[in-house]
């Protein structure tokens, strides 16, 4: 028991110390090489940390950061619920499929901040738009990882689901479930896409946010809390990646049990 706990620390301490170490390794490289910096847009770390700190420790958080977050937020549950039921639909029905193939064909490769005109004028700059445009972004992953997940999906197991009469959410459940690991692959894509359309989008139309922050900084030539604003958003999107992780590992424990795959993370 002993010995199995600190085995457990130990590989805890050493997936830790992978996932940190290069980065403190470049943070303290960039806060050496930036010390003596005397030019205006590449100032010292040190003063960006400072203003890291007096922007975002203060009551910029909540009328900055957590609206951004709950954009966040919706925008990616509603890419999740859009990607997987449309995905399921067009993997599982060749019908479905090739009915849809041109039009997913060309709105996939549509890049999601171009429909930001047309949102101010149809719909109008406020949180709808960006929802859509957050939304629009994310979903493409979601949908095609998920089709192609339903898709491979063993006959084997369908033939035995019909064999047994299982019922029919019941089969489509146990469809759904399998492709649960391309389902994944697609939200951690979505997930980084959500981040980027979301700081696009505020940076073009809106009066709040980290990404109308970091403009307005930009435009004042407050170069410094700019640059705490990249930073914010580097964090940012480094936790949310984590916390995905933790999640995904936790959901698909099934599945490396199934395949015989070791946990690398």
């Amino acid at each position: 028991m002993k010995a199995t706990l600190v085995a457990g620390l130990n590989r805890g301490a050493r997936t830790v110390a992978l996932a940190l170490g290069l980065p403190v390794l470049l943070f303290t490289a960039w806060w050496v090489l930036s010390a003596d910096s005397t030019t205006i847009f590449l100032p010292p770390l040190s003063r960006i940390v400072e203003a890291f700190g007096q922007v975002w420790f203060s009551e910029v958080f909540f009328r900055d950061v957590l609206p951004s977050l709950r954009r966040l937020a919706a925008g990616y549950a509603a890419a999740l619920l859009v990607g997987v039921g449309v995905g399921y639909l067009v993997g599982r029905w060749s019908v479905v499929r090739d009915l849809t193939s041109p039009i997913l064909a060309y709105f996939r490769v549509l890049p999601a901040p171009v429909l930001i005109p047309v949102l101010l004028v149809a719909v109008g700059i406020g949180d709808a738009t960006k929802l859509i445009v957050i939304a629009s972004g994310a979903v493409w992953p979601i949908l095609l990882n998920t089709a192609d997940g339903v898709r491979a999906v063993d006959e084997v197991q369908l033939d035995t689901a019909a064999a047994y009469r299982l019922r029919a959410w019941t089969r489509h459940g146990l469809i759904l479930r399998a492709a649960t690991p391309q389902v994944f692959a697609g939200a951690r894509q979505a997930l980084g896409i959500s981040l980027i359309v979301m700081v696009v989008s505020e940076m073009l139309m809106s009066t709040d946010g980290l990404g109308f922050t970091v403009i307005r900084f930009q435009r004042t030539f407050a170069i410094p809390e700019m640059w705490s604003g990249v930073l914010l958003l580097g964090l940012l999107g480094f936790g949310l990646a984590k916390v995905f992780e933790l999640i995904e590992r936790r959901a698909l424990r099934w599945h490396r049990g199934a395949t015989g795959r070791e946990e690398s993370w």
